[in-house]
């Protein structure tokens, strides 16, 4: 009985401990925060996508890269690690000269990295006019 109940605390103390990512996935983290910062490019998503590529390949680590199907819209997202944070980049085409850009940026312990996000962001924009 005793470790059912455990068990019961356990998965409550997991489950709310859990943050949706830009990108659709879940992971650890403290909910309820800000973490994330979002920018509107007048660039096709293909461009936006490969100069967030490039920002997170320049900073630290590349880690995963994709596209979501199951969106309305062309959504390309890529996922980082920059200097032992966790980065998620979610470009989102708005109409065909827009897109959206959500740059996502969590510690190692799940807390937010506002400043990190932003930094991305504006990398991204830099590497969109050049």
């Amino acid at each position: 009985m005793k470790m059912k109940i455990f068990l019961g605390l356990l998965a409550v103390v997991v489950c709310a401990g859990c943050v949706k990512t830009v990108t659709g996935r879940s992971t650890a983290g403290v909910p309820f925060v800000k973490d994330q910062v979002i920018g509107y490019y007048e660039r096709p998503v293909n461009q936006v996508y490969e100069a967030a590529k490039a920002v997170i390949q320049f900073n630290g680590a590349l880690v995963n890269e994709g596209t979501l199907y199951s969106e309305t819209n062309l959504v390309k997202t890529v996922e980082g690690k920059v200097n032992e944070r966790s980065v998620w980049v979610r470009a989102e085409q708005t109409d065909p000269k827009m897109t959206r850009v959500a740059v996502q940026a969590r510690t190692k312990g799940g807390g937010s990295d506002l400043d990190l996000a932003h930094e991305i962001e504006k990398q991204i924009a830099l590497k969109l006019v050049r």
